[in-house]
């Protein structure tokens, strides 16, 4: 039986400037290990404001998130930092890599921030993550060598390097043209069906959703539908 690797429990959300208005309504659902999730709705829906309070960049909510069977609530800052360092990868939109280090620094850099492994140990990681997502041959390129498609799988490696629960991804094809989108929902995949990742990621993309294992889509701030294709 796979694991429950993140549980919401009636998140809600309400921004406060100047007037209060509840951008997040009771959000209750989890995830299992190797579960590849997609969340979809319009702009303003509030998927975004979830992803961020699911991987704990924003604590101002109510209800209850676990992560791993461990509660959030009411966590240090410099706790919630280290579950990020360690349970959590995060693909962004934008691959924000550094251009000054090579690609196998990059994967590096959030393993060795993390420190539970030698330097060493993290190069050999990070050329593992690399010859999985199938960039290898590029480790010792600087980012701006590479095409858009290879910087986010670049983005991905990093995500995984610290062996993170579960992966979440905001937008992650939102830069890519097609034949790149698919190149990353094929790496997506694969992180699922043949490592046993759980996956989320918010997408505008219709097409990348209908191909996931389950899609939760959003109106509102509210969970309008929850379907599991598997």
């Amino acid at each position: 039986m796979n694991e429950k690797i993140l549980e919401a429990k009636n998140i809600t959300k309400y921004f406060h400037d100047p007037i209060s208005i509840q951008v997040l309504k009771e959000i209750t659902f989890s995830i299992l290990q190797g579960e590849f999730v997609s969340i979809i709705g319009k702009s303003g829906c509030g998927k975004s404001t979830l992803l961020y309070i699911l991987s704990t960049m924003d604590t101002d909510y109510e209800g209850d998130l676990l992560i791993g069977n461990i509660a959030m609530r009411n966590k240090k800052e410099a706790e919630l930092a280290l579950i990020r360092s360690e349970k959590i990868g995060f693909v962004f939109q934008f691959h924000y890599l550094l251009n000054e280090f090579s690609v196998l620094r990059n994967v590096m850099l959030p393993g060795l921030k993390l420190a539970k492994y030698s330097e060493k140990e993290v190069e050999a990681r990070a050329y593992q993550k690399l010859k999985i997502l199938g960039i290898q041959d590029e480790a010792l390129k600087k980012p701006n060598q590479l095409s858009g498609g290879q910087k986010q799988r670049v983005a991905i490696a990093r995500s995984l390097i610290n062996d993170p629960l579960i992966l979440m991804a905001d937008e992650p094809t939102g830069n890519l043209d097609k034949k790149n989108s698919e190149i990353v929902f094929s790496v997506f995949q694969e992180l699922s069906e043949v490592f046993n990742q759980a996956l989320l990621i918010v997408t505008h993309d219709n097409e990348f959703a209908a191909r996931t294992h389950r899609i939760i889509e959003m109106e509102d701030g509210k969970i309008l539908k929850d379907v599991s294709k598997k």
